[in-house]
């Protein structure tokens, strides 16, 4: 059964693969087995452009082809230009190499002090657990490393990585990433959240996942337990674009949090898919309605082959000025440009303070108006003194 609402932009449905028993649709091991992993096969469903063909066929050299059913079906296969289809279906800018461009632009190799283990930050770690997905983003900044097209053959060290973490006291915070690490089965992640709880020092464990998205039938409720018995459990979802918010991630999402985990969501700032501010205000509205609160938006890593992806890091900006104060204060997320060569994430946000002098900071608000904030206490005023000023005098 399709449903669809244009009130709401909710969908819901089976699309191509209507045929296929709902019960069959529902599993997660269906969706895997099914994926969309070659130019033949996706040229059975739909029909390429010469850019997407000939990125296609380069694929392989880069970045595998993987496409879940179910997210393939939220593209527009009429419109070479659907946000959704930007993303997913290779195009011929991957070729393209340009000089500020890198395999690992943020540094994460010369952070690693154990295989698997990004030790960057003080008190927090990134752990690698995997270099596989359910579908392979076109702009991954791993993409050196999940799919393994460039043979950089990671397997991560489960071991390695938790006694690294065990003997470092200093680590409190625990990211699991990879690939993506809702892929690994529930008893490898019900042993690997164990060992992480059981370790004194850390005191919560974050997981960074794009499984939701292409793959919701994966947030089952055995899986919800594990993260029950585990928790504090926080995740991060990766959304770029209303098109992708649908019944089916909704509910995951609903699940999740019933669950008790926190879920916020990372977007990419990618050019004309979602660098415009109705585009991002439609996105954040939709998470917040989702129980996700909108955390980062990346400007889009200096990863090979990603030139003809990259927005204008000044179209970020614009967007948070013209959503900070027109949206709800939840619903802005922080813009970030992960430093290139390792130097971590940095802000970048609009200009409010207009001036810092000793006695006060002047202000522009959302509005481009000015106010004033002092920065020294005053004289006290007693009563007497107050009365001679007029209730309508004000500072500004």
């Amino acid at each position: 059964m399709e449903k669809y609402s244009s009130a709401d932009n909710w969908f819901d449905g089976q699309g191509l693969w209507s045929d296929v028993p709902r019960e069959d649709w529902l599993k997660w091991g269906w969706q895997l087995r099914n994926r969309i992993t070659s130019v033949e096969k996706l040229q059975e469903y739909i029909e390429l452009t010469e850019d997407e063909l000939e990125g296609c066929n380069y694929a392989n050299n880069k970045l595998a082809l993987s496409i879940t059913p179910y997210f393939f079906n939220l593209m527009d296969r009429e419109d070479p230009n659907c946000p959704v289809r930007k993303q997913i279906i290779p195009r011929a800018g991957e070729k393209s190499i340009t000089p500020e461009e890198m395999l690992d632009p943020v540094g994460e190799d010369s952070s690693s002090p154990v295989k698997g283990i990004v030790h960057r930050y003080p008190d927090r770690v990134l752990f690698l657990v995997t270099d596989r997905c359910a579908s392979y983003c076109r702009y991954c900044t791993r993409s050196r490393l999940v799919s393994n097209a460039q043979d950089y053959n990671f397997h991560p060290d489960f071991e390695a990585g938790l006694e690294y973490i065990e003997r470092t006291p200093s680590i409190r915070d625990v990211l699991l990433s990879g690939g993506d690490p809702l892929l690994l089965t529930e008893r490898k992640l019900d042993y690997l959240l164990g060992r992480l709880k059981a370790i004194p020092h850390v005191q919560f464990v974050r997981i960074g996942s794009r499984i939701p998205v292409f793959l919701p039938q994966r947030i089952t409720p055995k899986l919800c337990d594990i993260f029950k018995k585990h928790g504090p459990i926080w995740m991060s979802i990766h959304v770029n674009h209303a098109k992708e918010c649908t019944v089916e991630l909704k509910e995951a999402c609903t699940r999740l949090a019933y669950a008790g985990v926190p879920l916020g969501n990372q977007s990419v700032l990618l050019k004309d898919i979602n660098d415009d501010v109705d585009a991002m205000k439609q996105l954040v509205h939709k998470l917040l309605m989702m129980r996700v609160r909108p955390y980062y938006l990346y400007q889009c890593d200096l990863i090979t082959g990603s030139s003809h992806l990259r927005a204008d890091v000044r179209k970020g900006i614009e967007i948070i000025r013209k959503l900070r104060g027109h949206t709800t204060g939840y619903g802005v997320p922080q813009f970030v440009i992960d430093a290139p060569g390792g130097g971590g994430k940095i802000p970048v946000n609009p200009e409010y303070v207009k001036e810092i002098t000793d006695s006060e900071i002047i202000l522009n608000n959302f509005q481009g108006k000015e106010y004033r904030y002092p920065l020294v206490a005053g004289k006290p005023i007693n009563n007497q003194d107050w009365n001679q000023f007029s209730p309508d005098e004000v500072l500004v």
